[in-house]
Parts: C-alpha cells; structure tokens; sequence
C-alpha cells in the first residue's frame, strides 16, 4: 500500500474537519493538494476566478452554517489576493481556514520567483498562521489551525510549500479527535449577582442587541418583557432581533433609525448584548453600561463599563431573567415605543411620494419590491455602501431569513463572492446578491463563476453609475465629488452574452415582472436596474457634524427616504402602548 503524502493527509483531515469545498484558483505548488482532492469524492475543488472571491465565499459559508469553510490560493500573488476577504471572515468571526501554498522549501528566503512570506503575511487577520516546513508537523499543525478557527470564531492560515506536499506523511502520526463546534459559556453567580442588582435598581432600562444574540432570540424577548425594555440593534444584530419584537426601536449606527439612539441615552441601565458596536459616538458617557460577550477582549473597547460579564447571551439571559425583579413600570418602554414610531412616519412620507413612477427609479423602490417578492428563507448578500442602507430599512427579517455583508470589514464587492458562497451550501434555497454596480464590476469576473457551476444566484444590480456613498462622504467634508461616476455598460447584455439570464429595468412599472421572471430562472440570472443618482437628500437643519455621523436618530435621519415595512411594524407595536 503507498503511503499517504502530506497533500492526501492534509486533504483527509479537511474532510474529518466537516469541510466541503476547498476554494480557490489553481497553480503549480497547489497541485498536489488540488490532485488529492480530484481523488477524495467527500470534498469538491471549486474554481473562482479571483482568489478575494475564494475567501469570501468561504467567509459566507462559514457565517451561515456556523461550520469550519476552507479557501486556497498558489505561492506569492495567488495567496495573497486571498487577504482581503480574509479580513472580512477574520472580523465577522468566520471559521475559515486557509491554504496559502508557497515557494519550493528550500528556496525559502533566497528571493525566489513569486516569493513571499504568508506565515508572516496574514497574521493579522487570523488567529493562527503557521508555515509548514517539514513532514513532521503534519498532522499535528493543520489539526491545531483547525481548532484556533473554530474554538476562537476566525481565520487560521496555513502556509505549505508544494515539494513538502508532495512528500510523505509521517508514518503513525498522531490524528486526534478534532474540535468542530465552540462550547456555550456561562458567566460567574459574582457576575450574574452584580447584574440583578444594576437591574433592579434602574428604573429605565434599555438593551442594544448585535450579532452576538444569534439564536437568543426568545430568550431576549423574555427578558425585555420582564424589566420593560425596549431592544435596539445594530446592523448585524438586525436579522436575529428585529423580527417579532414588540419592544422594537430601531438601528443606531451610521445607518441608524428609530428610536434607538433616544433609547440608548434616557436610559438608566444599558445592556450591551452579544455586540462589538464599533461606533462609540453612538453611545452615552453619562449612563451606566453593562456588557454581555463571549468574547472578552470584546468587554469594553467601545465604552466605559460599569459591568463586565463574559459570556454566551442566550445562557447569560437563562440564568438572569428569572432572578430579576419583573417591572411592572412601562412609561419609558411606551415613550420609546411611540418616538419610534412617529419617527419612522415622519421618513416614510419620502418612499410614499410617487416613488412607483419616479424615473430613473428611486432605490428605496426597488428594496421594498425585492423585499416584498422575495423568498421567506431567503438569504440576501448585501454589497458595502447605499446597498447596506437599503438592506437595513427594506429587508424584513422574519427568523428564516439570512443578511450577509461585509459589515464589518466594510470591503467592496462582497456580495457576488458570498452569494457563490450562500448557493453552494443549497442549491435550492433562494440567494439574492443585492450588488452596487461600483462593487459589481470590481470583481465582474467571478459572474462566470454563476455560470461555470449553474448556481441560481439572482443579482439585482442597484446601478447608479456612481460611487454614491462615497459621494455623499465628500459632500459631507464639503468637497464636490470627483473620481465617483461610472460608465458603465448595458450589464443584462453581459449576463446574456456570458450565458445567464439578464434584464434591464429602466421604468418602475418593468421592475415586479422583472424580479418574478428572474426568481423564476432555474439559473443565474442578473437584474440590471438603472437607479437614481441622486435619490439622497440630506435635510437643511441638519449640521455638518451630524451628518459626518449620518444619523443620530430618527429626527435626524440623514439619508432621506422611507424604512419599508419596518414601519408596520412600530404601528403595531403601538397598540400595546396604553392610551391616557
């Protein structure tokens, strides 16, 4: 019987690992890993165009199984266009892991054709990133990388050079049994004590809620019934907290609406859970503040706490809520509750306004229709800039549905390579790529990635020939915008000529047709949607320091138009509100 070279070895334990697909581009010193996996049916290569787009299909796998995903790309240039949707897996708390092959070994250091240093080169966007330089570490290496992405919620990276991949495996290497899912964590009774006591003694408390209460859904509705509280959230919090929640007051953030803001600064007590909120002008300095997170180097960077608790939320709040004392008080819940939803009619009024026949079609459209025709399951990948603001107003969250972006990272053109990602998990499961054109033509290329594997990604292209987030950033630094318009072309023509199903929609009445024609399509299909350049308004009492921070709250929403369905929403939630 042959021995197993390091190739097969590291390949083998990729699929113990639960890994599937391994990403990537070929080239010369990935070719023992990529003929190892031609010979192992349990796991499939699969061939971008782009290795960026390698790594963010494996980041939006991995977000959206809650499993280990893997990406790879050849020696020097192929890995290292890897870095960048890295970043993005790395931040968003992605288990990936990946391969960055590299130069034959001994040339190491000798200014090699293609040389580079990947073991040096992505340590700071992995949790682990360790170089391969003899037999010997196998298994042992690729087993403890493996374990740093799952255990620790990111990226590991593993640097091999092709002749030590073609070599063979150390006889009765040690193969133990692989971590592959990450423990709940509950906090200390000193902890969990310290707590009820902040909360019983506030009377007016408030919860924000980001990504972190990721299947705590009941247990945070439970728990803000108990202590009357509304529940606020940040981007990613969205689609784990907005829907079914009477307590709802909106988004804070640079994309904020609602109430959120209001409820974060009345308040007595803030509750920080499960979110890494990045912006902390959003946040009060003169209330007291407490933190829920697993993880701990998360506790506080963003603001002064007056309580740390490490932790997992959904246990956090299982211990918690039956030991506080329930309120029976809901004036600042009800205050909170209205502010919400007079503010959302206050904007509304912007979408209601003969948007239906506003040529070139108005954005804020098309995400309402997209949102109402939609699948119940399906899962939207949104790209960075005016696309995550209308994903934040228009997409309904309902519990089923999935919202991946580069909400973190903040890349551009993220969402074609994490709907690839998204449709190979399910074919059969709905994946909307909600694409900019500036995003979408920065990596245009992966579009033949759609065509290649036949997946029914639909792409519905907001194109506004322009950079628009970035125009509006100059107009808020009072510069006029310059380098921000696109020519583009006639992208239906493209999808169609490239082999997919394209439409352009230049009129509002062409846009429900086109979107059920497309969802319809067995494959990848493109909707070439010409959008409204100039769809932002920004309000004249609004003060240029607001409007570098884009929203505040509600009465000072920057970004003017309407919040879809959203405001059904905190109708109904006013009924619960007493009347005097």
């Amino acid at each position: 019987m042959a021995k197993q070279s390091v190739a097969e070895q590291f390949v083998d334990i990729l699929v113990r690992a639960g890994v599937q697909r391994l990403y990537g581009v070929v080239g010369d010193s990935l070719n023992p890993v990529v003929d190892a996996i031609r010979r192992n049916s349990a796991i499939d290569w699969i061939q971008v165009r782009h290795e960026e787009v390698a790594a963010f299909a494996a980041g939006a796998e991995a977000q959206l199984t809650g499993k280990l995903a893997a990406c790879a790309g050849s020696c020097g240039p192929g890995n290292l266009h890897l870095i960048n949707g890295l970043y993005d897996a790395h931040r968003s708390m992605a288990p990936v892991l990946a391969l960055a092959s590299h130069i034959p070994s001994s040339e190491i250091g000798l200014g090699y054709f293609q040389e580079t240093h990947p073991d040096q080169l992505f340590r700071e966007c992995s949790h682990y990133c360790e170089l391969i330089s003899n037999p010997q570490q196998m298994p042992r290496l690729l087993q403890t990388a493996i374990q740093h992405a799952i255990g620790q919620g990111g990226v590991s990276v593993v640097s091999l050079p092709g002749d030590i991949a073609s070599r063979s495996a150390p006889e009765k290497s040690i193969e133990h049994a692989l971590v592959t899912s990450r423990p709940t964590v509950r906090p200390g009774d000193a902890e969990i004590d310290k707590l009820v006591r902040m909360i019983d003694e506030a009377d007016r408390v408030t919860l924000f809620c980001g990504s972190g209460t990721a299947g705590a859904h009941a247990e945070v509705m439970e728990f803000a019934e108990r202590i009357k509280s509304p529940v606020g959230h940040a981007l990613r919090g969205k689609e784990w907290i907005q829907y079914d929640n009477k307590f709802d007051v909106g988004m804070s953030g640079l994309l904020g609406y609602g109430a959120a803001y209001e409820a974060t600064h009345e308040c007595d007590l803030l509750i920080l859970l499960g979110t890494d909120f990045p912006y902390n002008a959003f946040l009060p300095d003169d209330v007291k503040i407490a933190q829920v997170d697993v993880r701990p180097e998360h506790l506080g960077r963003r603001s002064k706490l007056d309580l740390a608790v490490w932790g997992d939320v959904r246990e956090t709040l299982r211990c918690l809520t039956p030991r506080v004392r329930p309120k029976t008080d809901r004036r600042f819940l009800d205050k909170m509750l209205k502010k919400h939803a007079e503010a959302l009619e206050g904007v509304i009024k912007a979408y209601t306004r003969k948007v239906e026949k506003h040529i070139p079609i108005h954005p804020e459209y098309v995400a309402s229709v997209l949102d109402e025709l939609a699948d119940e399951d399906a899962v939207f990948t949104v790209d960075t800039g005016m696309c995550n603001v209308w994903a934040a107003r228009y997409i309904s969250p309902n519990g089923r549905r999935r919202i991946i972006g580069s909400f973190s990272h903040g890349s551009m053109a993220n969402a074609l390579p994490q709907a690839i990602g998204a449709q190979f998990i399910d074919r059969n499961r709905q994946v909307v790529s909600m694409s900019g054109d500036g995003g979408f033509t920065m990596l245009m290329g992966d579009f033949l990635t759609l065509v290649q594997y036949e997946l029914p990604v639909k792409i519905v292209l907001f194109n506004n020939s322009s950079l628009s987030m970035v125009e509006l950033e100059m107009l808020v630094a009072g510069l006029p915008s310059y380098g921000t318009s696109n020519k583009n072309p006639d992208f239906a023509a493209i999808a169609r000529a490239a082999g997919a199903y394209g439409v352009r929609v230049e009129k509002p009445r062409q846009l429900a047709g086109a979107l059920k024609d497309a969802f319809r399509h067995k494959g990848p299909a493109l909707v070439d949607v010409v959008t409204d350049p100039n769809a932002l308004s920004i309000p004249p009492r609004i003060s240029a320091e607001m409007v570098t921070g884009f929203a505040l709250s509600a009465s000072k929403i920057v970004l003017d138009g309407g919040v879809g369905r959203m405001v059904q929403l905190a109708r109904s939630n006013l009924r619960n509100v007493p009347r005097p």
